[in-house]
């Protein structure tokens, strides 16, 4: 029998200041599968995210996690909600002041009634499992970039949740400790069952780990479709593509990183020389004077912005 989705996201819409950042998407995760959430800067796939976690409520639509809608919920019945998942923050979000064995063991001395004892061995085995058990006395402050991103997944995994978040887990990183974040989420995922949700817009790491992948544009979702079927697109030749669809091109363009194409062709679709001889650009800001104009108003320098020792 087919399984019902952990997440279940319906015509979902979300605006900022009037803005429509989420035009009406539709997206189904499904038990232990890996789903990429991919698209170009301001495609809405970091506000879907923040959405699907409950940090942000959509005016439209509904997300569904484990079968409740998480839209309106009151804070307590959403902590509980949250327990059953953890985040990968795109920085790891640690706390500085903490060791990273503390780190991981705060959310167990918040949300459970486990002796300091069994603490101990969950947190050693979460830092074993990412390989930072011998670091557990670390601070942030003296470990790596990659070592901060494994330590923020241990603490996320801290609770054994059902679903894994993950906000650009491999951004800034070099390509081999990108290449060990991604096989850490693919063995969460085969080893654990766990459900992974990346948001991503690295095409490498996004194909190594993905078994479905969905496609965000301008707040859109142009498609949600198996890793196979973006491998095509990717690896459909020029002469092939210029029988596509628009859309279809935008994907290629994106999933191959071409300079050339609609994404681009959109970018520079204005016309620059209207522009240019045109209206002019509002760039007052009330709030900030310029030091010249400050002189200029009172006829001599400001003593605020001289040097008292001279």
């Amino acid at each position: 029998m087919p399984k019902d989705p952990v997440i279940r996201v319906r015509d979902l819409v979300k605006r900022f200041d009037g803005r429509t950042v989420l035009s009406g998407v539709n997206l189904d995760v499904m038990p232990g599968e890996t789903m990429v959430i991919m698209g170009g800067s301001g495609s809405g796939k970091s506000t879907l995210l923040r959405c699907m976690i409950g940090s942000l409520t959509p005016e439209e639509g509904s997300v569904e996690l484990f079968g409740s809608n998480i839209c309106g919920m009151c804070e307590t019945d959403l902590n509980g909600i949250r327990k059953k998942f953890g985040i990968l923050f795109q920085s790891g979000a640690l706390f500085n002041s903490m060791t990273l064995a503390q780190n991981v063991a705060l959310p167990l001395q918040e949300h459970t009634d486990l002796t300091p004892e069994i603490i101990q061995i969950q947190v050693k085995i979460k830092l074993e499992l990412v390989g930072l058990r011998e670091h557990a006395g670390k601070y942030p402050s003296q470990i790596s970039g990659g070592m901060k991103k494994r330590a923020g997944l241990a603490r996320a995994m801290a609770l054994d949740p059902r679903i894994l978040f993950y906000d650009e887990p491999s951004a800034g990183l070099d390509p081999v400790t990108s290449a060990e974040i991604d096989q850490l989420i693919i063995n969460l995922s085969s080893n654990l069952g766990v459900t992974s949700v990346v948001v991503t817009h690295e095409m490498d790491s996004a194909f190594a780990i993905a078994d479905r992948m969905a496609m965000l544009d301008a707040g859109r979702m142009l498609v949600v479709e198996k890793r196979e079927y973006f491998e095509r697109m990717r690896d459909t030749d020029a002469d092939a593509a210029e029988g596509m669809s628009e859309t279809d091109r935008l994907i290629r363009q994106f999933l191959r990183g071409d300079a050339v194409g609609p994404i681009t062709e959109r970018r520079t679709s204005t016309n620059f020389e209207e522009d240019l001889f045109g209206g002019p650009i509002d760039f007052d800001i009330p709030s900030v004077v310029t030091t010249r104009s400050k002189v200029a108003s009172s006829g001599q320098p400001d003593d605020d912005l001289t040097d008292e020792s001279t």
